[in-house]
């Protein structure tokens, strides 16, 4: 609150208490603007069938459908890989595919990468 230079013990414990009555009613006017106790019946109560409609229509396919589309981002990808290694003329599909990783290092690219890493790591 500034300097306390020129002010008493007194004065200065004054100018505290008038900043924090300030600070509190603030704080008080803006809790009273946000309660829920100030908004409208209609407004409650387009809040409540929201809620209602979010919790009965929206969830229950919100779930189901992130999974439908996890599962067909997942089937282009194995097609895109299964498309490359048909292209590619190898005989060797553990080169695109390698079910004996663990986590994503199965993933080609992912071999890749990680190989390239390992080699620039570790300089021969």
């Amino acid at each position: 609150f500034g300097s306390s230079v020129g002010f008493s013990a007194e004065q200065n414990r004054i100018r505290v208490e008038a900043a924090m009555e300030a600070i509190g009613a603030l704080i008080k006017g803006s809790q009273q603007q946000l309660s829920a106790f100030t908004v409208s019946k209609t407004t409650a109560l387009r809040v409540i069938k929201t809620g209602t409609f979010c919790r009965t229509v929206i969830w229950p396919i919100l779930p189901p459908l992130m999974l439908y589309q996890y599962i067909r981002e997942k089937d282009v990808d194995m097609f895109a890989i299964e498309l490359l290694y048909h292209n590619s003329g190898s005989n060797e599909p553990q080169a695109f595919y390698n079910r004996s990783l663990p986590g994503v290092a199965k993933h080609w690219k992912v071999q890749s990468d990680l190989d390239f890493i390992r080699k620039a790591a570790n300089p021969e």
